[in-house]
């Protein structure tokens, strides 16, 4: 166990928008003006855990933990290749976080082929706060068929929460899940009855987040896709009302069309929790 030296710790988690379509390989480019946004922006938001969704390439994640160090920031790095995706889940964490268990929801993908299964790891800060953090990126698209491909993969990882909370050694830590949900608050109601187990999950993101937007669309329009959500049990952590947008397009002075196209088509939560 190592120390921490603050009294709160903060969580945030980012959609790097590392998808490429026509060339799913190439994702961001290291040392392009999109990454040099990105590390600048992260090094603005400076949380003390961050949840990266669309890390593309893999060694993308590497190069901004290098870049922060620029920045006067350090972080550790936990990733895993993803089985059948080129759009990879990864942790940025700073020195006395300890990060353990990475591990992949078997089947999280549910019926999307190709598609992103979640990702767990077990969080130690101190000697009170202990946490299984889950970063998902769930299938994109409006239409039904899209709605109910992601219920498919909202009741593994439902299911997979819940049974994690009966388990020796997990029944008094408290879960985090957080992510790219592409679920809307009063849309997706069948997406957020499965994915939160057996009434496990306090979705804090759809009541304590005053932006109600996270996605910036094409024209500026925005919607809320992304989602936080914490355990009803043992969460006393959290601290309420903390979930906050961050406004990383104005802290790098950019509009919401221009920060779609040179950061992000995505905007970063960040909430608070206590670690005493």
């Amino acid at each position: 166990m190592t120390n921490f030296d603050h009294s709160l710790v903060r969580f945030a988690v980012w959609n790097l928008a590392g998808n490429t379509p026509l060339d799913p390989g190439r994702g961001i480019g290291e040392a392009s003006e999109k990454a040099e946004n990105q590390a600048k922006g992260l090094a603005l938001l400076d949380a003390d855990f961050v949840t990266l969704v669309e890390v593309s390439p893999i060694s993308h994640i590497t190069w901004l933990a290098s870049r922060m160090k620029d920045y006067g920031i350090t972080y550790n790095v936990t990733i895993k290749q993803q089985p059948d995706s080129h759009l990879h889940i990864g942790y940025l964490h700073k020195p006395g976080i300890d990060v353990s268990n990475a591990r992949f929801l078997p089947d999280s993908q549910g019926e999307y082929r190709g598609g992103r299964q979640a990702f767990a790891v077990d969080v130690e800060i101190g000697k009170k706060f202990d946490a299984t953090v889950i970063g998902v990126h769930l299938k994109s698209g409006r239409p039904a068929k899209q709605q109910q491909m992601r219920d498919t993969q909202c009741k593994v990882i439902g299911d997979w929460i819940t049974n994690l909370q009966g388990e020796d050694g997990y029944r008094r830590d408290m879960i985090a899940l957080m992510g790219d949900f592409n679920m809307i608050p009063g849309q997706d109601v069948s997406n957020f009855y499965h994915l939160g187990g057996d009434d496990v999950m306090d979705f804090v993101s759809c009541w304590d987040l005053q932006d109600r937007f996270s996605h910036i669309l094409k024209k500026g329009r925005a919607n809320l896709l992304d989602g936080f959500a914490v355990s009803r049990k043992f969460s006393n952590d959290y601290v309420r009302g903390s979930l906050r947008l961050f406004p990383m397009h104005w802290t790098l002075d950019m509009g919401r069309e221009k920060f779609r196209d040179k950061v992000s088509d995505h905007l970063p939560f960040v909430a608070s929790f206590k670690i005493f």
